[in-house]
């Protein structure tokens, strides 16, 4: 059930009381990233946690709790459930292993369920929405399209890879001046294998050179997410990326150089106006999990760092430093942002919000 609220874009949809929510994939990392965000969420109520059959059965709170504050009571005393379609809630959050999530999510989707997922497997279907709140709200037009032509009574939405997202949004943040070409090096940190990631002798005191996948990642994702809208799907955006990730000793943010050539003429004063500006449909919303800046600017010239700039606004947003110029591209700087939060969950529960308060859920 919601209520409606006019805005200068029409009618925002808001819960008269909050809806109950499932996790699927809820006892990996980013499952208990999804867990900890949705503990005292005011607007979905987590009711079930899914997993895979060697887990079901279980209380959730006598499995092994990696995240930071300790795990609510009400939520410890759930039952860990087999992931079986038609079945709990409507809004599913997912977080499986892809090996599996590509087929487990469209069972889902066509059982009636919209599921929110931070799986790679359906990101690039071209009736997928592959969302950033900030930056391509309007790719959730694509839902209609995508429930009649994969005859699904429930949809799914993707959130990007985590280090698309951060590279996304700065680029989201330059429409103004067409990025053309783009080379990023990614220094992503170790959570981002998951658990229990990359052998403490291989990462210690090293720099690994090659993430599986990745570079690829970085390179299609982007190109979708700064797409248009077109009436029968997305086209993308014709900039061009170049991208290398490494994984460095760190343990959560995803630290990109980024080197960037724009269409349009722009001073470094247009560029910080540009990223000190950046707001979009969340902050319009008031959405719960929407930064209060989605890029947050720093002036100092030694950051961002992880250690100390990953957790900027909840983990939600994403830190830009060092802006200046580059001698083969014209601009160049690094960013930062949590892998975990902005990266993976924090952005799937942004995304439901979104969906939620433009009528998409109901």
């Amino acid at each position: 059930m919601s209520e409606s609220l006019t805005t200068g874009r029409g009618e925002a949809h808001f819960p008269a009381r909050k809806i109950d929510v499932a996790v699927l994939g809820a006892t990996g990392s980013v499952g208990q990233q999804f867990v900890a965000l949705l503990a005292n969420h005011p607007w979905f109520c987590l009711a079930s946690v899914m997993a895979s059959e060697r887990s079901a059965g279980a209380l959730y709170g006598e499995l092994p709790w990696r995240m930071p504050a300790p795990l609510p009571n009400e939520i410890g005393r759930l039952r860990v459930e087999p992931a079986k379609p038609g079945v709990g809630p409507q809004l599913v959050f997912s977080a499986p292993d892809s090996t599996v999530a590509g087929e487990v999510e469209a069972e889902f989707a066509v059982a009636g369920h919209v599921v929110v997922s931070n799986a790679r497997n359906h990101r690039l279907d071209p009736l997928t929405p592959l969302l950033i709140p900030e930056v391509n709200a309007d790719h959730l037009r694509l839902l209609p399209l995508q429930r009649e032509k994969k005859n699904r009574k429930g949809a799914i939405v993707t959130n990007p890879n985590c280090a698309t997202i951060g590279l996304a949004m700065a680029l989201g943040a330059l429409r103004e001046f067409y990025p053309k070409r783009v080379v990023v090096t990614t220094l992503q940190a170790l959570s981002g294998a998951g658990y229990p990631g990359v052998a403490s002798l291989d990462a210690t005191a090293n720099v690994i050179p090659f993430i599986d996948g990745e570079e690829a990642k970085m390179e299609s994702e982007t190109k979708k997410i700064l797409g248009k809208y077109s009436g029968n799907g997305i086209e993308p955006d014709t900039v061009t990326i170049s991208a290398t990730a490494t994984r460095v000793p760190v343990l959560h943010g995803h630290t990109e150089s980024v080197s960037v050539e724009l269409d349009e003429k722009a001073e470094a004063t247009d560029i910080l106006a540009a990223f000190r500006n950046f707001s979009g449909r969340p902050r319009e919303l008031l959405l719960p999990s929407a930064p209060a800046r989605p890029i947050v600017y720093l002036d100092q010239q030694d950051r961002p760092q992880p250690r100390i700039d990953s957790d900027w606004d909840r983990g939600m947003a994403v830190t830009v430093g060092r802006l200046r110029r580059c001698s083969v591209l014209g601009h160049k700087f690094v960013l930062l942002s949590h892998n975990l939060i902005r990266g993976a969950a924090g952005a799937a529960i942004l995304n439901a919000e979104l969906m939620l308060a433009e009528g998409f859920l109901n």
